[in-house]
């Protein structure tokens, strides 16, 4: 027996389907991005955690909106809209922070660099 409410908005299965597949995308890019940067030749720093911390949750938060929409659950609009919430958070979450990883990498190499004309 199904304990569904009878008047619940459904999402359709492509759709569902299609926001799996962006999510997984974009998960993959996350840790793709956490992959390199740990990769880096420039040296962690302490400060770094500003940078990394809030990319490790985006992309904690984006693996749990996957792990939701895999669920046949996810097919309740309810449910569904959650599970974009939860991954929009951990994708702004994530640009957040690589965004702070550029920026501390720029300021990094800048500050060890040679200004240029300079003797």
């Amino acid at each position: 027996m199904d304990n569904q409410d009878p008047k619940e908005e459904r999402v359709e299965p492509v759709f569902r389907n299609g926001t799996i597949t962006i999510v997984g995308i974009l998960l993959a890019f996350s840790l793709g991005f956490i992959t390199h940067w740990a990769a880096n030749p420039i040296p962690w720093q302490t400060y770094h955690l500003i940078a990394v911390l809030p990319i490790l949750v985006g992309i904690a938060l984006q693996m749990r909106a996957l792990a939701i929409l895999l669920d046949i659950k996810s097919l309740q609009r309810s449910i569904h809209d959650r599970a974009c919430r939860i991954f929009i958070a951990g994708l702004i979450l994530a640009a957040c922070g690589v965004g702070l990883a550029i920026l501390l990498d720029f300021f990094d190499i800048s500050a060890k660099s040679p200004l240029p004309g300079a003797s």
